[in-house]
């Protein structure tokens, strides 16, 4: 029988696993000795936290990140074909969403391997679960422009497409810029559209707080360097 692709979650910052996360993910990460991961560094980390145990040395780690292309992780489930599972171990949260997994499960699909996703902590979904906003239509948008112009562009683009669809509008940014993302939402959106900013999640310091852009002009939170989740319904 072939192995299987586990999608296994990781934590969303220095959080205990167990906490945020099921026992059945520690059970499948005991089981594996094959993992395709962003980060060495990190991945042994995690996979040392959430299993103790478990012999770093015997670890086979396959390296994905932006920089990878299909000619180098076409190999990367080979060993399924030879009955031994591989887990797909994300840098931070899900593998897969926002993440560059998705062309590992793809090629899983391909090859007729069966796909398990696990329980994890997601910060897209929790982000619009905290809200208050649409929770029945919602898109993810990833990063916005960098560029003034084509930033405000965007910004008025979401804000418009929010309103016609009825529809809540996810992006990230870089967490140096966070508190410029700010400004500019305050700037660029109507006073009564409302603006979710959702950072730290799961973590001590987590702060979720759905404004209108016109009371946001009036509250001041320390946004710098902290993971952060944007979300806009008008």
């Amino acid at each position: 029988m072939k192995g299987k692709l586990y999608l296994i979650p990781t934590t969303l910052g220095d959080t205990e696993p167990l906490e945020v996360m099921p026992l059945s993910v520690k059970k499948v990460v005991e089981q594996l000795d094959y993992f395709i991961v962003e980060n060495e560094k990190s991945a042994r980390r995690f996979i040392k936290r959430i299993t103790p145990t478990k012999s770093q040395p015997s670890l086979e780690l396959m390296l994905l990140d932006k920089y990878s292309d299909d000619l180098e992780t076409k190999n990367y489930l080979d060993v399924c074909e030879k009955g031994k599972s591989v887990g797909l171990l994300s840098e931070a949260g899900v593998p897969a969403v926002a993440d560059p997994g998705a062309s590992i499960v793809k090629l899983a699909h391909q090859k007729g391997i069966q796909v398990v996703p696990l329980v994890g902590p997601s910060s897209i979904l929790l982000a619009i679960m905290a809200s208050g906003m649409n929770g029945q239509s919602f898109a993810f948008n990833g990063y916005l422009p960098i560029d003034r112009s084509d930033r405000k562009k965007a910004i008025k683009e979401l804000e418009k497409l929010s309103k016609d669809k009825n529809q809540s509008q996810i992006f990230i940014e870089t967490p140096y810029r966070n508190e410029k993302m700010l400004d500019d939402l305050r700037a660029i959106l109507s006073p009564e559209t409302r603006v979710c900013v959702a950072c730290d999640i799961t973590l001590p310091t987590e702060y979720i707080k759905t404004l209108t852009v016109k009371e946001w002009k009036n509250a001041k939170p320390d946004l710098h360097k902290r993971p952060a989740i944007f979300i806009i319904h008008k």
